[in-house]
């Protein structure tokens, strides 16, 4: 059967001041990202610079506007791709606790017997809510990406599959998606990947790699933090749906210190 494989990297933006004095910021609280923050981004950039990206989704936010740009400047495949921003990979609402420290929220999450991120402060978003539009934007990029890319990149789904599932991960840039033309790039934020990576695993079945410690995969990825999938669509009924999805790796963060 003719399928579609694409990879999907999700990357946190950079720094802000907000992050570095751990503030909440959520959704009310717009800013831009600090000097470490900006030098972060550089450095994903050049991580990231030949790494073929045939699409680029990113949040309505600065900060994750800032980081995608900054990454889109170094990259050689980027200078035809349009840069789409999309409110539905905003962070999450933090509601009454946007501003405050971090640790207080933890320790409001800990008096009501929960964990951080996965409370919700008063007027905040659910974790529900959130996933929800973790899956209205995955719904919107499979049909996106397949009536894009079906008809020129569409193979038999046997061999184009064992491909993907024997590339080796060797810490490159490019690990996962050597060979996968098509490409997209997603920059988010920390509470909203975390929901994002507990859904692919939890309810779509996500393939783990090897050795993988779901308890490390379900944490706050760093600024920059960088996470690969690749994904597998069909077409049924002039709709593409999702037939499997792997994970490649999971918050990868040494491009910031190199």
């Amino acid at each position: 059967m003719k399928a579609l494989t694409f990879g999907l990297s999700l990357i946190r933006h950079g720094e802000t001041q907000y992050n570095k004095e751990g503030l909440l910021q959520g959704q009310a609280i717009d800013s831009a990202l600090s000097e470490i923050g900006l030098q972060q981004a550089e450095a994903a950039g050049r991580y990231l610079k030949d790494v073929d990206f045939s699409n680029v989704f990113v949040s309505d936010m600065l900060r994750a506007q800032q980081t995608a740009e900054t990454i889109i400047k170094h990259n050689r495949s980027c200078s035809g791709v349009q840069m789409v921003c999309d409110p539905l990979l905003k962070e999450k609402s933090f509601g009454t606790a946007e501003g405050q420290r971090v640790q207080d929220v933890r320790e409001m999450a800990e008096a009501a017997g929960q964990s951080f991120p996965d409370f919700t402060p008063p007027k905040g978003e659910t974790q529900e809510q959130v996933k929800e539009r973790v899956k209205e934007f995955l719904e919107k990029t499979l049909q996106q990406i397949g009536s894009e890319h079906w008809h020129d990149r569409g193979e038999d789904e046997p061999s184009f599959c064992a491909a993907s599932e024997t590339s080796p991960v060797e810490g490159r840039a490019d690990d996962g998606v050597r060979g996968v033309p098509v490409h997209a790039l997603v920059v988010t934020h920390g509470a909203y990947m975390c929901v994002a990576v507990r859904f692919f695993v939890e309810e779509l079945h996500c393939s783990l790699p090897p050795g993988s410690d779901k308890a490390h995969m379900f944490t706050l990825s760093p600024n920059t933090g960088l996470c690969r999938f690749l994904l597998t669509v069909r077409k049924e009924d002039d709709r593409f749906k999702l037939s499997g999805i792997r994970c490649v790796f999971v918050h990868r963060g040494g491009h910031v210190q190199k």
